[in-house]
């Protein structure tokens, strides 16, 4: 008994902690990319355009659109006077327009709470039960959602949690960017949650398409007439994205 407590204790002093006691306040580290920052540096502004596949920085004022960036980086490599990625992972709102990040703005991007339906906040403070659809994903953004449950991050500690039938959700994750042959299984999967209900995109693919925004396989027919409550950016979202989202959501 005894070497097998000391062996876990080995564990531990070699792994550290793994549990994070608060998930609205923790310090990342690079590799990881999250909320952009864009200067006043005089560039090239056709050339960084051009240098995003996905058409997610425009010019004349610069902008970034994280709804439509994968977080490469590559903009930053090439222009470092003029883009960087901060550590900040709050990064999720209630409205689409505010994911997009202009020139000289260093502002955390907000949640517009007028925005947010009262049934929400009155419903769902409490509690959430989530029925995540992947809608032509790629794992990515499904294996960060599964992590979002995990002993590290534990969004079950604030009542959120996935089910596995739309009749016992309050709400749709959506991931992917929605495929032809995926886009009725969505709405039938939407109409079978029952009022009041929310309705989550998750990562790049969902928000805008992605790499697949042109292509004739996908049909997002059903965002058109689909309040979008959440928007989750990411290639793929951080679990500590997706948390502290619908926290600013429901809370």
């Amino acid at each position: 008994m005894k070497k097998i407590e000391i062996k876990e204790a080995k564990v531990i002093l070699h792994n550290g902690k793994q549990y994070i006691p608060d998930v609205r306040n923790v310090n990342l580290k690079p590799p990881f990319r999250g909320r952009p920052e864009i200067s006043m540096a005089k560039v090239d502004e056709q050339a960084l355009v051009d240098i995003c596949p996905l058409g997610a920085i425009s010019a004349n004022p610069v902008s970034l659109d994280m709804g439509k960036c994968a977080f490469c980086g590559e903009c930053a490599f090439a222009f470092p006077e003029k883009i960087k990625f901060t550590q900040d992972y709050k990064i999720s709102s209630n409205l689409r327009e505010n994911l997009i990040v202009k020139e000289g703005e260093t502002n955390p991007i907000q949640f517009d709470k007028e925005a947010i339906r009262d049934e929400v906040k009155k419903t769902f403070s409490k509690s959430i039960k989530l029925r995540q659809v992947s809608a032509g994903g790629d794992n990515s953004c499904e294996t960060e959602l599964g992590a979002a449950g995990n002993a590290n991050f534990d969004m079950g500690r604030y009542g959120i949690e996935f089910t596995a039938s739309p009749r016992h959700a309050d709400g749709i994750v959506v991931t992917g960017p929605i495929t032809e042959n995926m886009a009725e299984p969505l709405r039938i999967a939407y109409d079978a949650i029952p009022e009041p209900k929310i309705f989550a995109l998750c990562g790049v693919d969902a928000i805008s398409g992605g790499l697949f925004a042109d292509s004739k396989a996908i049909n997002r027919s059903i965002l058109k007439d689909i309040k979008v409550d959440l928007y989750i950016p990411g290639n793929p979202s951080h679990p500590l994205t997706i948390i502290n989202g619908i926290l600013g959501l429901t809370r």
